[in-house]
């Protein structure tokens, strides 16, 4: 287990997955109150478990043979690294200390991810390629959204496969279990940065903002291109080799005995998502943009049947 104190583990749990903000009434964004919201709701919801400790349970072979053969880690470990850098960085130029603590305890857990995928690949042999030096971004406001809608489109996929995953048994279910609480982590992640956009738009000044929504649909259209094989990636040095980028969007033929269809798999995507934003504060705003754009794409697509068992 991730804590030596069970109670302290049963405790941590709950409060990871459920918060409300301590006021009353609607909360507008860019507001203080919508600030010290969507701040402590990080910041409480913070779940203290240790990378260290965790006890990783044995694989057979077959069982170990799959995992070494998703094609994700090197990418993964990277990711966290850079992510890590990027939150920290950002954090680092911020006055506003309610703000600051919160984008610095972003940061940890991005790299406690890092700990996290390091461990496991060291526990079940896993080898992988030389990590390369992260250095700390010229423009941190722009790796820090870069970081974050990248994460939004990500997890939202992440949700889904990490589900099939866990519904098919492809692996042993304490393994799935082991990497709940960083899928989670992902949740709240992607629900503070959206509310700091929000909340950043409106406490811009007005000459300010059509810079702001440049800025935003150029990361977008970056890490369209990313996806569909057009670009390497933000933040991609020069000597990085190419990897699958595209893991989210193909990688439940990874984690399961079957081959799902793509309708069945966004189905459960939005599912997930909504499941798993469904425990932190109402009056906080969601994530739209992948599951509206989603959504739409699944209006084209033929609900699949049911196949015999």
């Amino acid at each position: 287990m991730f804590l030596t104190n069970q109670a302290t583990l049963d405790a941590a749990e709950i409060a990871f997955r459920h918060w409300a903000a301590p006021v009353n009434g609607t909360i507008e964004p860019g507001s203080d109150e919508h600030k010290a919201a969507f701040c402590r709701m990080l910041l409480e919801t913070h779940n203290p478990y240790r990378p260290a400790v965790i006890d990783w349970p044995k694989l057979d072979e077959a069982a170990c043979q799959r995992l070494q053969s998703l094609p994700i880690w090197n990418i993964a470990v990277q990711t966290e690294g850079r992510a890590k850098i990027r939150a920290q960085t950002y954090a680092d130029m911020i006055a506003d200390p309610l703000l600051r603590q919160a984008i610095t305890l972003d940061g940890f857990e991005e790299g406690r991810h890092k700990e996290v995928l390091s461990k496991l690949v060291a526990a079940y042999g896993i080898a992988l390629e030389p990590e390369p030096e992260y250095f700390r971004p010229r423009r941190p406001e722009w790796a820090w959204m870069a970081l974050g809608f990248s994460e939004c489109i990500d997890s939202f996929f992440a949700f889904g496969i990490f589900a099939v995953a866990k519904e098919s048994a492809f692996f042993p279910p304490e393994l799935v279990e082991t990497f709940e609480p960083v899928i989670q982590e992902e949740a709240r992640h992607i629900l503070f940065f959206i509310n700091w956009v929000a909340w950043h738009h409106h406490n811009l000044t007005w000459w300010r903002r059509p810079w702001f929504w440049v800025q935003i649909a150029a990361i977008w259209v970056l890490l369209v291109r990313e996806r569909i094989g057009l670009a390497r990636g933000i933040g991609a040095e020069e000597d990085e080799k190419p990897q699958d980028n595209n893991f989210t969007m193909t990688g439940s033929k990874a984690v399961a005995d079957v081959d799902l269809p793509l309708p069945t798999l966004i189905d459960i995507c939005l599912a997930e998502n909504e499941r798993r934003m469904a425990g932190y504060d109402p009056r906080l705003l969601r994530p739209k943009m992948v599951p509206r754009l989603v959504r739409f794409a699944r209006r084209f697509m033929r609900t699949p049947r049911q196949a015999a068992a």
